[in-house]
């Protein structure tokens, strides 16, 4: 039985469509039951539409500072559709604790830095302000705190010398795509686990590969 993920959206949904695409698979562990968006322009709504996936709006802007109220109603939708994983993907807008903590282990974000390095706004810029060589994107699960949940999972690209945030997010996200898939595929195989705010995943090959930059012969 496959596990059915609601994606959260505010806008492109780039990483959404990354996702429609690997649960389009067969073998894929997860389906796509519905995407929600809390902007009735986002542009990822047409993305879903197109992919054949139910799509509904819910907005946020009347609900002002009123989040429980929004949570309320995004929670009927959820419970509606039998949902059981959360995916965001570029959702602008933020939870309280008592919906986080109803969703623990089952919401997952991703993050354009390689955490807990560069949280927040900018990270690309805090990157290349910071000299790092290797920066990349992070996929976690939610927690009240903003991008300070468990690590699910990782990926790197070099920072080059002549690096904008520009081109550095291009690259990224490449990354992004790879990983956010990928990470989802874990949770909805029940592969990984939570210990004492740490993510531990299982049965899965473990890598023996090391990135090194600048190399030096």
């Amino acid at each position: 039985m496959k596990r059915r993920v609601a994606i959260l959206i505010s806008g492109r949904g780039s990483n959404m469509a990354a996702l429609l695409r690997a649960a389009m698979q067969p073998d894929f562990p997860a389906e796509i039951a519905v995407v929600i968006s809390n902007r009735a322009d986002a542009a990822g709504l047409q993305k879903a539409q197109e992919s054949g996936v139910a799509v509904e709006i819910i907005e946020s802007k009347p609900f002002g500072k009123d989040r429980a109220g929004f949570e309320a109603k995004l929670q009927q939708a959820l419970d509606a559709r039998g949902i059981e994983i959360i995916c965001l993907a570029g959702f602008m807008r933020l939870f309280t604790a008592e919906f986080v903590q109803r969703w623990y282990g089952r919401m997952l974000n991703i993050h354009p830095s390689l955490l807990p390095s560069f949280p927040g706004l900018d990270p690309h810029g805090q990157a290349l302000r910071a000299g790092v060589k290797l920066s990349g994107a992070t996929v976690h699960f939610v927690i009240p705190e903003t991008d300070a949940g468990p690590i699910v999972m990782q990926g790197a690209v070099v920072v080059r010398d002549n690096d904008t945030p520009d081109t550095l997010s291009t690259r990224i996200l490449g990354v992004e795509h790879r990983i956010y898939p990928e990470a989802l595929k874990l949770l909805a195989k029940d592969l990984v686990r939570l210990e004492d705010g740490l993510c531990r995943t299982s049965s899965v090959e473990r890598a023996d590969h090391s990135l090194i930059w600048p190399m030096v012969s």
